[in-house]
């Protein structure tokens, strides 16, 4: 219960767990079996003999407790299983075992469920890499790859390392670095970072740095010093292990000064072994995750719904987080003598024939509104810049504004290549003429504002947006938000330091969805990842993770929070209530250890019903 975390007494008792309820439960069926079959004399030593493996491992644990300087409630239930045996007490022994025992596999149950789904989130982390040699290609483990090398990197590959374009146009989505959605291009000798993805066509790049020196490496290993730093959360039994195990050993000792009577003392104890905490806690809180997963959001053990219930701070990403991470045409711009239908149905015509993730969006902005389009032909595409073609007899192209402007006798095409809310401009030319241009930009999620003043009607005092996007883009993407504070142009450690520096107004909630959120959400106190479109680090980093990509799932889950802890709460005081009430009458003589033993257990049945009610 309260050994440290990688103790070897801890990793001994995890393998064994499931092994060792089996026991005290088969010991007492054979026990009373063999009372009922004319055998007692059998029942005490078995009882008695199934009890030692749970005693053994508990002594272990306490010792690696005590090393650490921790205090738990495991030395009351030692104690008590310990009195039980040495003054005959078995059934009673084997009753404590059983119950700290299944006490100890709920609480490994719960957390190993919570993190069942996590373990494959990392596949995004390439493996291998396409280097030139001798005029051919060999595949090869990233850690061979040296500064000087010459890579191919293949459409829809991830950069390997960090390096320049040598040959080719790079149009690289580099979203789970920097938070911007829409992909960029690299030319000759410009830097392309590790980690961003090729979604254009292959193209050759010069490996700048190691893999183990590049940046996607030192991401990771940003997640991993914060995930270390992160002091990990005491359980909440444990603080009352101290008063009350002082407590008990205080009506222990009383006992027998006052009566002398042995068998009182032992009862005591066996009363007292605090299984409302060791029980009732882990099962408010597994309930709780139960409730979250039917919800849409997998948090990763009871830890983080007691964090939940706590925080008073938001941190939250801009990209794939507050806004819906996809570009979106938010408008067409016609020139005179073409309607905007008119320009949206030849650019998607001949975009059908780019694989470019803009001509996707316009090809299928142009097959919601039900236009019937065209077979483009005499197709020649300038990957990066634009495509040009044959669409019903007539010369169309589509690309950005200097790019069409290059192919038109009349010049310049007037509109950059970027909105000033951080969107894309395309330009679209039919027969030498300009006709139109589309612009196209990541959105904020539906609902979002009422999503972040739900979240300050629940008590959340600040809503803080950090992003890697320029300063113009983020103020415009929340305008009308009830946001706090914008912090903009961040790198993934900065990210950090603006999570910390948070701290100091109470626990912070960090929620993101990149690979740059990583770092920030393993050092909040509760990280939240988006993960259904997000990246596997930001999953892997993340506390808890919203699988439906719904922004609104925040609410439920400080809901639940909230409700799961209260309700361990009430049953921990309830069940320690009764305990006391237990050992006054144990210490007058009214109960005997084994009616001490059924009496927690009816303690426990009431704790755990009333522990379950945060399943609804």
């Amino acid at each position: 219960m309260s050994a440290a975390k990688n103790s070897p007494a801890r990793k001994l008792w995890s393998r064994l767990r499931p092994f060792l309820i089996l026991f005290p439960a088969c010991g007492l069926v054979l026990g009373f079996a063999l009372r009922a079959v004319g055998a007692p004399g059998w029942s005490g030593p078995i009882w008695a003999a199934v009890t030692l493996p749970i005693l053994a491992t508990l002594i272990l644990e306490i010792v690696s407790s005590l090393r650490e300087g921790d205090v738990g409630l495991d030395i009351v239930a030692a104690l008590s299983m310990s009195a039980a045996l040495i003054f005959g007490e078995p059934l009673a022994a084997a009753v404590v075992a059983l119950m700290y025992a299944g006490g100890q596999y709920l609480e490994h149950f719960a957390e190993r469920h919570a993190r069942r789904e996590m373990s494959a989130l990392l596949s995004r982390m390439p493996r291998s890499a396409m280097r030139y040699r001798d005029g051919g290609l060999e595949e090869v483990a990233l850690d061979v790859i040296a500064p000087g090398d010459r890579l191919l990197v293949r459409q829809g590959d991830v950069v390997p390392v960090d390096g320049t374009v040598a040959e080719g146009l790079a149009v690289l989505d580099e979203s789970a670095l920097t938070g911007e959605s829409l992909p960029v291009q690299r030319r000759r000798d410009e830097a392309a970072m590790s980690g961003s993805t090729n979604t254009g066509e292959a193209f050759t790049l010069t490996a700048s740095q190691r893999a183990a020196e590049s940046t996607y490496a030192g991401i990771v290993r940003l997640v991993e010093s914060a995930q270390r730093s992160k002091a990990p959360m005491s359980r909440l039994a444990d603080r009352y292990a101290v008063l009350f195990l002082v407590a008990t050993l205080a009506i222990a000792a009383l006992t027998w000064i006052l009566t002398g009577d042995v068998i009182r003392v032992v009862a005591v104890l066996v009363v007292a072994t605090p299984c409302p905490l060791i029980l009732a806690v882990p099962v408010a809180l597994v309930s709780g995750l139960s409730h979250a997963a039917r919800r849409g959001i997998l948090v990763k053990g009871g830890k983080v719904l007691e964090n939940l219930a706590r925080v008073t701070s938001l941190v939250i990403d801009k990209t794939g987080t507050l806004t819906d991470g996809r570009a979106r045409i938010i408008a067409i711009e016609p020139e005179a003598g073409f309607a905007p239908d008119e320009v949206l149905k030849y650019a998607a015509s001949l975009d059908q024939a780019s694989k470019h993730v803009i001509a996707k969006t316009i090809v299928s902005e142009a097959q919601t509104r039900g236009l019937d389009l065209a077979v483009p032909r005499g197709i020649a595409e300038t990957p990066g810049e634009g495509i040009a073609g044959d669409i019903d007899g007539r010369i169309v192209i589509v690309g950005g504004p200097h790019f069409v402007a290059s192919k038109l006798s009349s010049g310049a095409v007037a509109g950059g290549a970027a909105t000033a809310s951080g969107g894309i401009v395309v330009a679209v030319a039919v027969d030498g003429r300009l006709a139109g241009r589309l612009q196209l930009a990541d959105q904020v999620r539906p609902g979002a504002a009422k999503v972040l003043r739900d979240l300050k009607a629940a008590q959340l005092e600040r809503i803080v947006l950090a992003t890697g996007d320029r300063r113009a883009v983020a103020q415009a993407i929340t305008a009308g938000l009830p946001i706090d504070a914008i912090r903009s142009e961040l790198t993934p450690d900065q990210k950090v330091m603006v999570v910390l520096s948070e701290r100091k107004n109470g626990p912070v909630m960090m929620v993101g969805d990149g690979t740059n959120d990583a770092p920030a959400l393993a050092a909040a106190d509760v990280g939240i990842a988006m993960g259904a479109r997000g990246s596997a680090a930001s999953s892997e980093a993340a506390d808890a993770v919203i699988l439906v990509d719904q922004l609104d799932r925040l609410i439920p889950a400080i809901e639940i929070g909230r409700r799961s802890l209260l309700i361990a709460r009430e049953s921990v005081v309830a069940g320690i209530g009764l305990s006391f009430l237990g050992m006054a009458f144990a210490a007058l003589g009214y109960i005997t250890p084994v009616e001490g033993a059924l009496l927690q257990e009816a303690i426990d049945v009431a704790v755990i019903l009333n522990a379950l009610r945060a399943l609804r």
